[in-house]
């Protein structure tokens, strides 16, 4: 009977363990970074909750505790942007309001604000409501930093087929990702997409081929890779 309620206690135990929660792993996220005119960055990062160093707003904290907004660290959208900053040797930059005990990004890539033009930051295709070192993130979250994202009337997001016959047609969807509602008028590999969203693409060259969905009102769309084989 001793025997029983250990291997009960034990197995009891070993189910709590595995099952407490962890802060501040490192974590796999999808970051995507897109200028006015370019994509500057577009990849999965892997980061946690760390200081941060930037040119006018020096060395702060950026964990998800910032302000009190969560009660324990864990990585955010700006250890993501800094993460992938120094893998791809590219610059942001930004102040600290220690009032929000934050950083406000003010250029990435050389590309910075402008009185009318902000860089905004999105998780899941939504403006955070927080700033970017505030805001927690998790397993396959995609973050998005987009130059003048306020002004945009649609976050495209594509969605379509990731092989594809040479010389044969597929269809692409184009939607607006913070509603889900499809977008018309978006160029698709030099198609448009209609009034459902849908654009039919031929590929004439084999291999892989990386399209994405652009509109000037728009943020530009995440990237889809097709493999077309003859």
């Amino acid at each position: 009977m001793r025997f029983h309620l250990l291997a009960t206690f034990s197995c009891l135990f070993g189910t709590l363990v595995q099952s407490s929660p962890t802060f501040n792993q490192k974590t796999l996220v999808s970051l995507r970074i897109e200028g006015a005119d370019k994509t500057i960055f577009e990849g999965e990062v892997l980061t946690k909750g760390h200081d941060i160093t930037t040119s006018l707003g020096g060395t702060h904290h950026c964990d998800g505790t910032n302000n009190g907004a969560n009660p324990n660290p864990g990585p955010t959208p700006n250890s993501a942007l800094d993460d992938a900053a120094n893998f791809r040797h590219f610059s942001f930059d930004g102040a600290f309001f220690p009032e929000f005990d934050d950083f406000l990004i003010s250029s990435i890539n050389g590309e910075a604000n402008t009185d009318t033009q902000f860089w905004t930051t999105l998780v899941n295709f939504q403006f955070i409501p927080v700033g970017g070192c505030q805001q927690e993130v998790h397993f396959n979250d995609e973050i998005l930093y987009a130059f003048d994202g306020f002004a945009k009337a649609h976050i495209l997001k594509l969605s379509g087929p990731f092989t594809a016959r040479k010389n044969h047609p597929v269809i692409f969807t184009v939607i607006d990702g913070s509603t889900g509602a499809p977008v018309a008028g978006a160029d698709v590999d030099g198609q448009t997409s209609g009034i459902d969203g849908k654009v039919s693409v031929t590929f004439a060259k084999v291999g892989v081929n990386g399209v994405k969905a652009q509109k000037d009102d728009s943020i530009r769309s995440n990237q889809v890779n097709v493999v077309v084989v003859p």
